[in-house]
């Protein structure tokens, strides 16, 4: 009896390990506001299911960690792997090695730059970044009533999502009823609000005039809010618009400093990217890009949106 019981055991704790998957992480960096609500909605999901436990490393904006990170994680026996690029234009090598050892991977938030002959068992989960600067600079250009100087704070340029929101703002800007509207600088702040703050400071030192800020996110736009405070500019009389709709960007809408930003649902992205992953290492169809939309928001909706957060 005693070794029946002890043979039932074994079973189940077999049968529990074969069913257990383990998935390998790797951020590209923890310290950022938007990346860790997108990582605890990985964990936060993580938990709710049975048998998944995800293995979550910082790349700290390293490209060369990073690949060391999915090397480390084909070595563990990982059942897939998520990746949220440091360098969007590093995936095509990080694929390969995942496609090599034949791990499914799943890029999440930032686009890699070979996403559109991403391998078998590989997919993309983000929103599309084409929304996002579009819906944030058509509301500015509103609010402008089509004329006025802006001023452009960029992501780090070796970002996708940088350079497409960049353009995203340039496309709006081009159109008939927006034409009035010039850009008199545009430079990187590397998605930081220290940078962004000490950005705008120079501008506002080389008496650069502007009606709007048109950041890439809100992490960057806030720091232009605090420049301009410090400079005793009236937040009245500027425009400022930021994309992601973080907890301090809306706080920050609420105080009546930040005029825009455009709601990417993080959490629903980290999701996202677990469901592909658990998907593709049982060998399921996955879409090889999943999009979440993006939605703008404004004074008017603010409500809305600070229950989500």
């Amino acid at each position: 009896m005693k070794n029946f019981v002890l043979g039932t055991a074994l079973a189940v704790m077999m049968s529990t390990a074969a069913h257990a998957e383990t998935i390998g992480v790797s951020m590209a960096l923890f310290d950022d506001n938007f990346l860790t609500v997108l990582r605890n909605g990985m964990s936060d999901y993580a938990k709710t299911l049975d048998g998944v436990e995800l293995q979550i490393e910082d790349a700290q904006n390293d490209v060369s960690k990073q690949q060391s990170q999915i090397q480390n994680f084909i070595a563990a026996g990982v059942s897939a792997i998520i990746v949220n690029p440091v360098d969007t234009d590093a995936t095509a090598a990080m694929s390969k090695i995942a496609a090599d050892a034949g791990i499914p991977l799943v890029y999440v938030n930032r686009e890699p730059v070979n996403v559109d002959t991403l391998p078998e068992k590989q997919a993309f989960v983000a929103s599309n970044e084409q929304e996002s600067g579009t819906l944030q600079t058509q509301e500015i250009c509103k609010m402008l009533n089509g004329k006025g100087k802006a001023v452009v704070m960029m992501g780090e340029l070796s970002n996708q999502a940088a350079r497409m929101r960049t353009k995203d703002i340039h496309d709006v800007l081009a159109t008939d009823q927006c034409k009035g509207i010039e850009i008199v600088e545009e430079q990187t702040a590397n998605w930081s609000r220290t940078q962004g703050s000490d950005l705008l400071t120079n501008w506002l030192s080389a008496g650069v005039e502007f009606d709007a800020v048109i950041s890439n996110n809100d992490e960057m736009a806030i720091g232009a809010i605090q420049a301009l405070k410090a400079a005793g500019r009236s937040m009245d009389s500027v425009v400022i618009g930021g994309i992601d709709a973080t907890q301090d960007a809306l706080a920050a809408m609420a105080a009546g400093d930040l005029d825009v930003t455009v709601f990417q649902n993080a959490a629903g992205q980290g999701k996202g990217s677990v469901d592909a992953a658990l998907k593709l290492a049982k060998g399921e169809p996955v879409e090889k890009k999943v999009y979440i939309p993006f939605e703008l928001v404004t004074k008017e909706n603010l409500d809305t949106y600070q229950a989500k957060n």
